[in-house]
């Protein structure tokens, strides 16, 4: 081989050499301008961001047939002829009243509505109204009067106490206008959550949660709309919170408090006229 020969195969085997050692140290960093970089964010687990959010959705638990479930309790109650259309909060307040006397009213009602049938309730605001259901006059009745007003309204002495406790923080905090929010709602003496979300969605026109009563606790049971059996009112609502859409919350506590007044009633409910019968899994125990 002639000392030409012997240059070009040196060349070539030093040339090699660099490449091996290139493509030991890493690939080569090219860059061409312009091109965009799609970035991927990976989770510690070593799945993507997006396959996490899709798992998280496709996982997120709901009851079965709960669609057809709501369809066909919509169709019983389209009559709206149960003692809450009547005579439920929304029914009780005077419409001609100033705007935070009505507040004030729908507050009353509902504080006056715990473990109470609605007729009784109506009753009550109705000769409320009567002797001057206002912040003032309110104040200046003495608990006697106030406590025959109300009677036989479930629990009424000690209702005749929040009334007047929770009518002087109002006058006193708040203008003689009920609070805004659930939060300072649920300071007032006796008022806990259901009151304060329904207060919200009938006082404010503001839905801020579900209000849960014992026809809702009762009939969500019974249907399985929660993932595990709830103790309380409030557990229910938590658990409804957790997979009912947002925009269906409004409609739930009208909905049900009157389909537990007419069909599916505490005792011996009515499971024959439930157009549910077949997809109740409580039906069967009827």
């Amino acid at each position: 081989m002639s000392s030409r020969q012997l240059g070009r195969a040196g060349g070539r085997a030093a040339a090699a050499a660099s490449r091996v050692h290139s493509t030991a140290a890493g690939p080569q960093k090219r860059s061409r301008k312009g091109k965009k970089i799609s970035v991927r964010y990976d989770s510690v687990d070593g799945g993507s961001q997006e396959e996490e959010e899709a798992d998280s959705k496709r996982l997120k638990w709901e009851p079965g047939n709960w669609r057809q479930q709501l369809e066909n309790i919509r169709e019983m109650r389209r009559h709206k002829d149960a003692p809450v259309d009547q005579m439920g909060a929304e029914k009780c307040f005077d419409s001609g009243a100033p705007p935070e006397v009505m507040r004030y009213q729908v507050l009353l009602s509902l504080m006056l509505s715990s473990q109470t049938k609605d007729q009784v309730t109506s009753a009550a605001m109705l000769r409320l109204r009567e002797h001057g259901l206002t912040v003032d006059n309110v104040l200046q009745t003495d608990d006697g009067t106030l406590g025959q007003l109300i009677y036989p309204v479930g629990f009424w002495k000690n209702k005749v106490k929040y009334i007047k406790q929770t009518t002087a923080i109002l006058k006193q905090q708040y203008g003689s206008d009920i609070p805004g929010t659930v939060e300072e709602l649920m300071k007032l003496p006796g008022i806990g959550p259901k009151m304060a979300h329904l207060v919200m969605a009938i006082a404010w026109n503001t839905v801020t949660g579900i209000g849960v009563d014992t026809h809702v606790h009762r009939i969500t049971n019974r249907l399985r709309w929660v993932k595990e059996e709830t103790k309380t009112p409030e557990e229910t609502r938590v658990a409804l919170e957790d997979w009912l859409p947002r925009d269906l919350w409004g409609e739930i506590n009208w909905l049900l408090v009157g389909f537990g007044q007419q069909i599916c009633l505490p005792v011996s409910p009515r499971c024959q006229e439930c157009l549910n019968r077949d997809i109740c899994p409580a039906a069967k125990r009827c």
